[in-house]
């Protein structure tokens, strides 16, 4: 066992036989003794190879998100004789920890709530009992703002640094946390009418195995998502993932002062955008010809009224519900309607323009198509009055759908 210790590739030959052995069955206590020997010498970088360097040989995400709480059970002993990932305050995953902390708290008074509740009989849970629920679930529920900021501004960052299987691992066990969540969230909506052996049945089958997944994620980005992001982001990433902490709504902890990030680097394909075909933006880039067929690509027609009340711009897609031609650009949009309806626009632009108006709609029938038509207010930071956008669409198949679709339709 000592040459697999010494050897990194052996080590990951024999931890992959290990977790091919525990797929097809093995009981996991007994290859703890193994696991042990090999992971001693083995880090969050090393494990997020093994996943996917299995996922590379073709098994698939969903089956090693089935073994993933079996992975962490066996690591476990290994794992916890590692500290935690630290950082300083203000720093993204002195923040992430902190809601860590924050969310095992909330799940320990959760189950002394739940161990309070009634178990048998006619009786339901008091007001003050109903009532301390819900706000426990409400709470709780914001462990969904904190997994969004794992997937949507972590997770790009490990993948650019070729760290794809863990990610993906981890999203799908985020999404069935949050199926548990949703569970648990509908039977605190009916807890004054639920009565003790229905309590006693949430209690098993939804409560426990709802705070059970929680914890047990808490502890999967404990010791080996933040070692590993630690290892691998730059502090300029980490200064781009603490500028937009705010996007996803309110956390569960404010993050504190004090960690002064590096300014974020421009990614270099960026960069190498020649200077009269960069069109550069908060939240992205395009060359002049991709923002072009972006615009044309759009699933409804979009016409800039700028603030003088000129036509300055409309999209060019195949299938305009109302014509356009160039002709009308730097026209006045009053001039570009008919006399019967020019008081309605001059009046959506004067109220726009005062800022008693943001949106103005309307919807009409053209034979098949259902026409629905806005007007929006363009404002710019300091709310100043750039001009108006309509935007013009058939919704007449919109309009008829039902049901769901969750897969994809041929064609």
């Amino acid at each position: 066992m000592s040459e697999l210790i010494d050897n990194r590739r052996h080590r990951l030959e024999a931890l992959k036989q290990l977790i091919r052995e525990l797929h097809d069955g093995a009981p996991p206590e007994a290859l703890k003794a193994r696991f042990r020997a090999v992971l001693e010498h083995v880090g969050a970088g090393e494990i997020s190879a093994l996943e996917s360097e299995l996922m590379a040989e073709g098994m698939p995400p969903d089956e090693i998100k089935r073994m993933c709480d079996l992975h962490v059970a066996v690591f476990r002993e290994t794992l916890e004789q590692r500290p935690p990932a630290e950082a300083q305050p203000g720093h993204p995953v002195h923040t992430f920890r902190a809601e860590n902390a924050e969310i095992l708290r909330l799940v320990d008074e959760y189950r002394a709530l739940a161990a309070e509740l009634p178990a048998a009989g006619e009786a339901t849970p008091a007001p003050e009992q109903a009532a301390h629920w819900r706000r426990l679930q409400a709470r709780l529920d914001l462990v969904d703002g904190h997994y969004k900021r794992k997937e949507f501004l972590l997770f790009p960052f490990l993948e650019k640094a070729g760290i794809t299987a863990p990610p993906k691992v981890m999203w799908g066990v985020d999404d069935d946390v949050r199926e548990k969540l949703a569970a648990a969230r509908e039977a605190a909506t009916a807890a004054e009418s639920t009565r003790g052996e229905d309590l006693r049945l949430i209690r098993e089958v939804v409560l426990e195995p709802m705070l059970a997944a929680v914890a047990g994620m808490a502890e999967k980005e404990e010791r080996v998502l933040f070692p590993m992001a630690l290892e691998h982001l730059s502090d300029a990433e980490w200064g781009e993932v603490q500028q937009q902490w705010g996007d996803f709504g309110p956390g569960l902890v404010e993050p504190a002062q004090g960690w002064t990030p590096a300014a974020p680097a421009v990614p270099a394909h960026v960069a190498e955008l020649a200077a009269d075909d960069a069109v550069r933006l908060p939240s992205g880039h395009f060359t002049l010809s991709q923002l072009r067929a972006v615009l044309d690509t759009l699933p409804f027609d979009i016409t800039f009224v700028d603030a003088d009340d000129r036509v300055a711009y409309f999209s060019e897609g195949s299938d305009r519900v109302f014509a356009r031609n160039r002709a009308i650009i730097g026209r006045r949009v009053q001039d570009c309607h008919p006399p019967s309806s020019m008081h309605i626009v001059q009046r959506i632009l004067d109220e726009m323009r005062s800022g008693r108006r943001e949106v103005a709609e309307f919807w009409i029938e053209m034979g098949p198509r259902f026409v629905h038509i806005r007007y929006f207010a363009v404002r710019d930071a300091d709310r100043q009055y750039l001009g108006c956008l309509e935007v013009t669409q058939d919704v007449a198949g919109i309009r008829r759908l039902e049901g769901q679709r969750r897969l994809l339709a041929e064609g």
